[in-house]
């Protein structure tokens, strides 16, 4: 078991994000076999550039709102909602609104 208190995890700046503070709690290769686990806090105005990853992707909406547009799609999720992006699928967020958005994600390391 490891358990990761509030607070706690490694900051780090994510690719193609913009206004936008990232903790790492759970890395793969350190703390797991492939799997990644963080908290991305985005600023009214932020997101992320449209890109894809070659691992799965899970966002879970913690509290305020986000658009995730893909490829001919746009979805809006609220708190409580959850997307899974899976691999090598194209997205981009959004902040939807002008309160900030907190998000969990998990990630998978690709094979």
């Amino acid at each position: 078991m490891k358990l990761i208190k509030r607070g706690e995890g490694e900051p780090y700046e994510a690719k193609g994000h913009f206004n936008c503070w990232n903790a790492r709690k759970l890395a793969p290769d350190k703390d797991t076999k492939r799997l990644l686990i963080a908290i991305s806090h985005f600023l009214p105005n932020g997101g992320a550039e449209m890109s894809s990853s070659p691992g799965e992707r899970v966002y879970f909406v913690i509290a305020g709102s986000i658009k995730i547009k893909g490829k001919g799609e746009e979805h809006l999720l609220e708190a409580g909602d959850l997307i899974y992006i899976a691999p090598d699928e194209e997205r981009d967020i959004q902040v939807h609104g002008t309160e900030p958005a907190t998000i969990l994600v998990a990630m998978t390391k690709a094979d």
